[in-house]
């Protein structure tokens, strides 16, 4: 019987790892991504500053949007439209740290949004982005701190 206890324990700890700890997300001054509007980075194609009364909790953060459309197809489908490595630079990511971003140091690859540290940093990882990439998400669960 002890034996099973033991067999059990290791399992249950993993199982209730998740509900203990809250995943990282990129925020500053009271909001995810510096409060600007991941939506906006897909459909207007630049960095849009959010508005808190358009905003909504997801990750354990507040998330700003332009406008009461944006959140609304934000809460529908957070995956599509935040950015990779909860905001994040990519980089930093797939050099296997977490770093600030800049909202002006942005790419939609693929149709995911991923954020910079800087717009130099930005083109040092677009050169081989696609390796940059299989890099960050081999990385992000050990950083993710989920």
């Amino acid at each position: 019987m002890l034996r099973r206890t033991f067999v059990c324990l290791p399992a249950l700890m993993l199982v209730s790892r998740p509900l203990l700890a809250a995943e990282k997300v990129f925020s500053r001054w009271g909001a995810a991504i510096r409060g600007y509007d991941p939506v906006a980075y897909h459909l207007e194609q630049k960095p849009v500053k959010g508005d808190a009364q358009y905003s909504l909790d997801w990750k354990g953060h507040k998330w700003h949007f332009k406008s009461a459309a944006n959140r609304d197809l934000f809460a529908a489908d957070p995956e599509k439209y935040a950015p990779a490595y909860n905001g994040f630079c990519a980089y930093a990511v797939s050099e296997g740290y977490t770093a600030s971003t800049v909202p002006e140091a942005w790419t939609i690859h693929n149709g995911r949004l991923f954020l910079n540290y800087s717009l130099s940093v930005r083109s040092t990882w677009l050169k081989d982005v696609d390796d940059r990439i299989s890099a960050g998400d081999r990385n992000w669960p050990g950083l993710a701190g989920g």
